[in-house]
C-alpha cells in the first residue's frame, strides 16, 4: 500500500514538472511572439513613411536620411533577432527611426502624427526650448527648438559620455563629426558644454536642480558602461550599445537607440527633467 501512495506521489510530481515546463516553454514563445510582433509592426510602419515622405529642404533631406539609417539597421537587426532581448533592440531602432520621420513632417510643416512610445536613450534627456549659438574652437554651433537652414540636423536625445543632451535640432551633427575628425571624446565635450552650460552658452541663464541630478544619473550611467550609440539593456531600457554590440557586433545602432544614437550619438539634454 505504501509503494502504491510512493508511486502515484511520483507521478504527479512527475506530472506536474512536465507541465509547469510546458506552460514555461509556452510563456517563452508567446513573449518572443510578442516581441517580434511589435518590433514588426513599427518597422513597417517606419518603412511606410520612408517611402512617402519627400522633401527639398536640407532639414527634410537630413531627417529622411537619418531614418532610413534606422530603418536598414532596424531590418537587419529583426533578421538576426533570435531573442525577446534583440527584438526589443529592433524596436527600439525602429522608434528611433520614427522620431525622424515626425521631424521631417515638422520641418515640411504637415502634422507630425500621434505621438510615439519613449526611447529608452532619450530618457530624462528633454529637449531644447531655445536657441543656443556659441564658438568652439573657432567654430559656430546652434540649437533651438525649431528646423532651419541653419539647423538642420535633428537629434532625438541621447546621452553623450553619460552627459544628457537634449532632443532638438543642432547645425551641425557635432557628436558624429567631432569623433569623425579626430577631435575625439574631448572636442564633442567641450561642445556640450558651450551648448547646454548655462556659464559657456547662456551666462546667467538658470537652469533648475533637476540638471545636477540628470548629469548625475549620467554620470553613474557612464561609470556602468554607457549606453551604446542608442545601448545597454532596457533596464534604462538603456544601455542597448553593449548588448547590441555583443548581439550584432556593434554598428552604428548601438542602444541604438546605440550605434549613432543612443549612446553612440549620445544622448538626451534636459539634463535631469528640466527643459532648455
Amino acid at each position: 500500500m505504501k509503494l502504491l501512495l510512493v508511486v502515484i506521489l511520483v507521478a504527479l510530481v512527475a506530472a506536474a514538472v512536465l507541465w509547469w515546463r510546458r506552460e514555461s516553454a509556452a510563456r517563452a514563445a508567446r513573449e518572443l511572439a510578442d516581441a517580434r510582433a511589435e518590433a514588426q509592426r513599427w518597422y513597417e510602419r517606419l518603412g511606410g513613411q520612408v517611402m512617402n515622405l519627400h522633401g527639398d529642404e536640407p532639414a527634410v533631406r537630413q531627417a529622411l536620411v537619418d531614418a532610413g539609417e534606422r530603418y536598414n539597421a532596424a531590418g537587419s537587426q529583426l533578421e538576426q533577432a533570435r531573442t525577446v532581448h534583440q527584438f526589443r533592440l529592433a524596436r527600439e531602432t525602429a522608434l528611433e527611426g520614427l522620431t525622424y520621420t515626425r521631424a521631417a513632417r515638422v520641418a515640411l510643416g504637415i502634422d507630425p502624427g500621434p505621438d510615439l512610445p519613449p526611447l529608452a536613450a532619450a530618457a530624462g534627456t528633454g529637449q531644447l526650448t531655445r536657441e543656443r549659438e556659441v564658438q568652439v574652437q573657432g567654430q559656430t554651433f546652434k540649437a533651438g527648438p525649431q528646423p532651419g537652414r541653419e539647423t538642420p540636423y535633428y537629434y532625438p536625445g541621447g546621452r553623450f559620455q553619460g552627459r544628457p543632451v537634449p532632443a532638438g535640432w543642432y547645425s551641425t551633427p557635432w557628436w558624429k563629426t567631432a569623433l569623425g575628425a579626430g577631435a575625439g571624446v574631448l572636442g564633442g565635450m567641450l561642445i556640450a558644454d558651450a551648448l547646454f552650460s548655462p556659464a559657456f552658452a547662456d551666462p546667467g541663464y538658470g537652469y533648475d536642480a533637476g540638471y545636477q541630478e540628470g548629469f548625475s544619473d549620467g554620470a553613474d550611467y557612464g561609470d556602468q558602461g554607457g549606453y551604446g550609440d542608442q545601448g545597454g539593456d532596457y533596464g534604462g531600457e538603456q544601455a542597448q550599445a553593449g548588448d547590441f554590440g555583443g548581439d550584432y557586433g556593434g554598428g552604428d545602432y548601438g542602444g541604438f537607440g546605440g550605434g549613432d544614437f543612443g549612446g553612440g550619438d549620445f544622448g538626451g539634454g534636459d539634463f535631469g527633467g528640466g527643459d532648455f
